[in-house]
Formats: C-alpha cells, sequence, structure tokens
C-alpha cells in the first residue's frame, strides 16, 4: 500500500505542488485521506474521490492500515499542517513504516511551515533562530535552550501558552525577554502581537488562539552569572537539589564532573548508564549537553531518588534522562544495553557491577568508574589486571585532589576535598572471557 503524506502549508485553502495534485485527483473510492476536519476543509480546491476519515492515534495506525488495506485500498494519504518532515508527522511515518522492510511505499510532499511563515512575518532569518517543538512535549524541554540573547521559535500546545512561557522565562532570569504570539497564520484573522513578560505573567492581555506560534527574543540576564540554564559544561554544585542542600551531599562535584564528561566522549545516539546515580550530577550533565543521547541513572536511596527527580525537572531533562529505581547490579537485567557507563556508587557491590557492565559493552564502549575509599581503590585495580591479562582494553587513569578556597577568621585558606581516582577503560576486544562467561 502506498501512503502519501502531503503538507498542505499555512493557509484556510491550500496551495498544492502538481505532484500533490495529482495524487489526490487519482484516488479511488476504496482509498482513504485521513486527518483533522480542520485540514480537510483545507482542500476545498481539490476535491477527490476517496474516503475522509480522521486521523486516529498514532497507536491505532498501524491496525488501521493493515483493516484498509484488507478493504481493497491501495493509498492512503495523511494529510499535515505545514511540512511534514519538520517537527510533524513525517518523521513518526518514516520511523514505523519507512525503510526497506516495509511493505508500504512512503512518499511525502513539502509545504510551508508555520515555522517558516512566522519567522517571514517577523523578518527572521531561519539560520539564526533554535526551533523548538513543545507540542506533545513537557514545558521544561525548553529551559536547556534559555540563554541570553537568544530568539527562540516555539511549536505550542494547551500546556505552553504565553503565560506559561513567560514564567519559564522569569524563573531563569530573563525577566526582560520579549515574546511575540503569531496566531492562526494564514487566516483571515492572522495577528502577530508583542508583549513583555510582566504583562503576560500579569495577565493584561485577552485570550489567545490556540492554533500560535511563540517567538522569544530572550534578555539580558538580570544577575551577574546570565541565566539560570548553563552555557556551558560544570554545572554550579549549588545548582542542583541535594540531599543535604547548599549543592553539598551524594553528588558528583563540579571539578570531577567536568573530567568525567570529557572522558566519556559521549556521541550522539548512545545510551549511558550511571549507575549509584546520586543526586543526579553526572546524569543530568550527560543529558543536558547531549539531547539526541539516552541517559540511564540507577539509583536506589530514597532521598537521592528524590532529588534526582527534582534535578530532572529542574533542568529539563525529562525526555532524555530516564530513572531506575533499584539496586545494581540487579537493576540493570531489563536495561537497553549501554554504549558508556560511569559507576560513581557501588554500595559494596564494585566487583560484580565492574564484571556486568563490562560483559554488556560493545566493541568501542567506555566503563568509567570512581574511587574515593582504598578499598574501591583496589577492587578497581583488580579490574584493571584482567583487562590488561585479557589484553581486551585500553586504560587511562587520572587521580584529582581538588582544594577550594574558604575564610578562615577573616583569612583565605584552601580547604582539601577527598582525592578522587578516575579510571576509564575503552573495550578494544570482544574475545575475552568474563564472570558471567564461566557461571
Amino acid at each position: 500500500m502506498q501512503i502519501h503524506v502531503i503538507g498542505l502549508g499555512v493557509a484556510e485553502r491550500a496551495t498544492l505542488d502538481r505532484q500533490a495534485q495529482v495524487v489526490l485527483s487519482s484516488l479511488a473510492e476504496h482509498d482513504i485521506v485521513l486527518g483533522s476536519p480542520r485540514q480537510h476543509d483545507t482542500l476545498v480546491d481539490y476535491p477527490h474521490q476517496a474516503q475522509v476519515e480522521r486521523l486516529p492515534k498514532l497507536s491505532q495506525l498501524a491496525t488501521s492500515f493493515e483493516q484498509w488495506q484488507q478493504q481493497g485500498c491501495a493509498k492512503v494519504v495523511v494529510l499535515a499542517s505545514g511540512d511534514p518532515l519538520f517537527y510533524g508527522i513525517g518523521a513518526w511515518l518514516k520511523r514505523h513504516f519507512g525503510g526497506e522492510a516495509s511493505q508500504h511505499e512512503l512518499v511525502f510532499y513539502p509545504n510551508v511551515s508555520s515555522i517558516q511563515v512566522a519567522c517571514h512575518r517577523l523578518g527572521l532569518s531561519l539560520q539564526d533562530v533554535a526551533v523548538v517543538s513543545l507540542h506533545g512535549r513537557p514545558l521544561s524541554n525548553l529551559r536547556r535552550l534559555l540563554h541570553a540573547n537568544k530568539t527562540l521559535v516555539l511549536l505550542t500546545d494547551q500546556h505552553s501558552q504565553p503565560a506559561q512561557i513567560a514564567a519559564e522565562c522569569l524563573a531563569a532570569g530573563l525577566d526582560h525577554s520579549d515574546i511575540i504570539v503569531c496566531e492562526a497564520l494564514g487566516y483571515q484573522n492572522e495577528q502577530v502581537r508583542h508583549f513583555s513578560v510582566a504583562d503576560l505573567l500579569a495577565k493584561k492581555v485577552p485570550s489567545f488562539d490556540p492554533l500560535n506560534v511563540i517567538v522569544v527574543k530572550t534578555s539580558a540576564s538580570n544577575t551577574s552569572h546570565g541565566s539560570f540554564y548553563p552555557t556551558s559544561p560544570g554545572i554550579p554544585d549549588h545548582a542542583f537539589v541535594t540531599d543535604k542542600g547548599d549543592g553539598k551531599g551524594m553528588i558528583t562535584k563540579r571539578e570531577v564532573r567536568l573530567i568525567i564528561l570529557s572522558y566519556l566522549n559521549i556521541q550522539e545516539g548512545d545510551t549511558v548508564w550511571d549507575i549509584g546515580a546520586g543526586c543526579g550530577g553526572v546524569s543530568v550533565e550527560l543529558a543536558y549537553w547531549h539531547p539526541r543521547s539516552k541517559v540511564v541513572a540507577i539509583e536506589h536511596h530514597p532521598e537521592r531518588l528524590a532529588c534526582l527527580e527534582a534535578n530532572q525537572e529542574r533542568f529539563g531533562v525529562t525526555q532524555n534522562l530516564s530513572i531506575v529505581a533499584g539496586r545494581a547490579p540487579a537493576a540493570l537485567a531489563d536495561l537497553p544495553l549501554p554504549d558508556k557507563v560511569f559507576i560513581g556508587g557501588s554500595d559494596g557491590t564494585l566487583n560484580d557491577l565492574l564484571t556486568q557492565a563490562w560483559s554488556c559493552l560493545p566493541l568501542g564502549g567506555h566503563l568509567m568508574v570512581s574511587a574515593v575509599t582504598e578499598d574501591s581503590k583496589y577492587q578497581v585495580m583488580q579490574f584493571a589486571t584482567q583487562r590488561t591479562q585479557g589484553e581486551d582494553c585500553e586504560e587511562q587513569s587520572v587521580q584529582l585532589a581538588v582544594a577550594k578556597q574558604d575564610r578562615l577568621a577573616g583569612q583565605r585558606l584552601y580547604r582539601p576535598n577527598l582525592p578522587v581516582t578516575l579510571s576509564l577503560f575503552i573495550k578494544t576486544s570482544m574475545a575475552t572471557t568474563t564472570q558471567k562467561d564461566t557461571e
């Protein structure tokens, strides 16, 4: 069966290219056109013979396709607002019904997107803005991009309306930002209105058309430190929610975290395990700087789990940071296999964790472990000896002894933290016998 995904553009009456017109005119009575009532209405200039259907829930689409095909349908047209492959349904259809193994032929027909129209209304170059889709996604996703002096173009839904965007700007310390609401683009009631954060929060404006695109021109920060949200690796310890407050407690400190971020060398699409995640310093930073990678944080302590969840929400990494409440190594059993593993806490099971994590890694996979006590350092050394004997890894290690400035009786001094040993093992050969293999 052929699936044709047609972009309708941004207008009350669609303007389609010749190829899309040919598809519609070729539809037979058993064929299907899927879309919302508003989308079907835009095709007034392009009559067809097919059955008109509402787009079902995406989870039901495969079943519907199969049913229609059994009823003699040869072509399904899926109507898409704007450009189907720019934050549209096209990407979802490609993932589920594209590829050589699919029994369906998938064809796309582009059109102008609402993002493009909003930028043209305001004279903005697309290459100079950052586009964020909040449609069907958590509002907190916006936070990693809320930095000073940026232009953001937002696709919105009922949970990301202008007042909610204004509240996020205020929380980030960007309370002098300009918020421009582009409503009903391409329709007779189109409006483009400019607002301040204060006006939107004071609710001094009327209601908005739910069909809107929001442009945010962020201000310079109202603090000397810039936006609350970081623009470079090394989030200050005090910015995290921790079990002892003020950036203390079970969290990997900033200086050590920077080394871990560098040595793990996360690539786009990597799956990363953070075992013994504590309050989430490493997990949050990994997820924050690598939005297209998947980070899994494993922690069992209730208070630390609560802090980890709070930091996940605080820094807007709810989509690519998953939290597993459990004790490793048992909690690792059903997880997606990792490309990189960081062990920050072992709770007395370090030997087992090292062996199991190593056995799960692919060729080129990274295993990094943090050790503070002499017992844990000894266990890491034993593991390193095994790797040397197996000739299956590249090993690197660094010991950090950080002292931070403080005051005592009005005088400056440096208070030392406990030294931390970080050991990195990169798998260079799969020809190795592990404890798991011999059990």
